[in-house]
């Protein structure tokens, strides 16, 4: 297995490779969006990094799921905190780990439904294999191989840590 680096090192890593994409293509004021709860976690961080106008966004997307029907809903499902407007902004979409983009389609999904970005950069903490759908981050903080038994998660929000577990496989 690939050694992880440090949260802390990555999120340094995304909040250069990010300060720099921003300057190449000259958007001054995006709005930083977090996925619920890890990617919100990671864009608290690159917000406050990056020292971004626009009050911090997130999204939960329990309800744009496309396994909602299967598994249901957490009961403690938080509301996503969008701005008034996202028509024509530039989103920053961050996640903790980008797996099988499903997550990523849901946010999108929802994203859409508040209007129409001028532009996503898909910012990710982590980038493992095993993709389902054709979707990659736009800023990796670390490309990762597991084992099909392994999962990665992110825990926190103090300190951030990641845990490797090993899942029984069907």
């Amino acid at each position: 297995m690939t050694k992880i680096h440090s949260p802390d090192t990555l999120i340094q890593s995304l909040s250069s490779q990010l300060s720099e994409s921003l300057a190449q293509k000259q958007i001054t004021d995006p709005v930083m969006v977090g996925i619920h709860t890890g990617g919100a976690w990671v864009a608290e961080q690159l917000h406050k990094k990056l020292k971004l106008k626009e009050p911090l966004a997130t999204l939960n997307i329990s309800f744009y799921r496309d396994d909602f029907s299967r598994i249901g809903v957490h009961p403690q499902v938080t509301p996503s905190t969008l701005p008034n407007e996202i028509e024509n902004r530039h989103i920053i979409l961050v996640d903790d780990v980008l797996q099988t983009g499903r997550t990523i389609r849901a946010a999108m999904n929802e994203l859409f439904d508040y209007g129409r970005p001028a532009s996503i950069t898909l910012v990710c903490l982590l980038e493992r294999d095993g993709r389902e759908l054709p979707i990659r981050a736009d800023i990796v903080g670390q490309q990762l191989t597991l084992r099909d038994d392994e999962q990665v998660k992110l825990t926190g929000p103090e300190p951030l840590a990641f845990d490797i577990k090993h899942v029984t496989l069907d």
